[in-house]
């Protein structure tokens, strides 16, 4: 199995590349502590996504520390690598979003694959559910059995500004029936609430509801689904949205389910997501990975 890990955003909100931030006294990053439960999971093989000119610095810091233990890949997530017959919008540097970047690992994956955020802890539990699920998926005539692990939303806002988070609708069966990106959630007192398309509109939020993280596991039939959504998602840009508009990965997964090409089965954990979305969240997440570690969850040092 392999772990796919979204690294090649710059943290514009954080201020730097948090992805090697230090969160402990022995100098580990957040992506060093998913790396570990990966493999105690069961992942044999990791898929750094990145920017090219960030190759040497990921690899003489993470990858050096991790390449005996699992075997490592980088990949880049560039503007031109699109579906045949498009380009890229004439002036856009931005990246075209999570969708894109996974499409950017098409040739490099042929078994199952979990996908996560390189800036958020999950928790060991998250990469068990995954690695259950993924040791017996498959796909089925074109049809793919794939699956995301589901946070409460309460557990994943930051008292320090808004966040952007997958609303997911589950049914009584634990299968997703859709997913609603909502860009701007901040945290109230007894709920969460979200701004509204129109800008001016806080609509409110339980504290329970279930939301993507960016946490999913795919069969490689994804890659098959993947060529003519994003395409269709290329069409959509005009001279009013080419700059911003973004292929979310949870728009992908959301729109595949209801073209019937899959299903997702969600997975509900007790894991404590921690994240650095700002600045002032850091201190926080120091605090709570070293009392895990305090407890005897983790090692000092991961890769001694």
């Amino acid at each position: 199995m392999t772990l796919v890990i979204l690294a090649a955003g710059l943290g514009s909100r954080y201020g730097g590349l948090k992805q090697l931030d230090p969160m402990t006294d022995a100098g580990n990053f957040i992506i060093d502590f998913s790396v570990y439960d990966a493999i105690k999971a069961g992942f044999d093989h990791v898929v750094f996504i990145i920017k090219e000119e960030n190759l040497e610095l990921f690899r003489n810091t993470i990858g050096k520390r991790i390449e005996k233990k699992i075997k490592v890949t980088y990949a880049f997530q560039k503007m031109e690598d699109l579906p045949v017959g498009y380009t890229a919008p004439a002036g856009r540097t931005k990246p075209l979003g999570t969708g894109h970047a996974i499409y950017c690992v098409r040739n490099l994956i042929k078994d199952n694959f979990a996908v996560i955020n390189a800036d958020d802890f999950y928790g060991r539990d998250t990469f068990l559910q995954l690695a259950t699920h993924l040791k017996d998926a498959s796909s089925e005539n074109g049809f793919a059995h794939h699956c995301m692990v589901g946070f409460r939303l309460q557990n994943t806002l930051t008292e320090n500004g808004t966040v952007s988070r997958g609303q997911c609708f589950v049914d009584d069966k634990g299968m997703l029936q859709s997913v609603n990106e909502r860009t701007k959630i901040m945290k109230k007192e007894t709920c969460a609430a979200y701004l509204d398309d129109d800008g001016e509109t806080w609509i409110d939020l339980p504290f329970d509801t279930v939301v993507s993280m960016n946490c999913w596991g795919f069969t490689p039939e994804l890659f098959n689904d993947m060529d003519s959504d994003f395409a269709a998602f290329l069409d959509t840009l005009n001279e009013d949205n080419a700059m911003k508009a973004e292929y979310f990965l949870p728009f992908c997964v959301d729109t595949l389910c209801k073209k019937g090409k899959c299903d997702v089965k969600v997975y509900p954990t007790s894991s404590a997501w921690l994240g650095v979305t700002y600045p002032e969240d850091k201190d926080n997440v120091k605090r709570a990975i070293n009392a895990l570690v305090q407890q005897g969850e983790y090692p000092a040092s991961l890769w001694e």
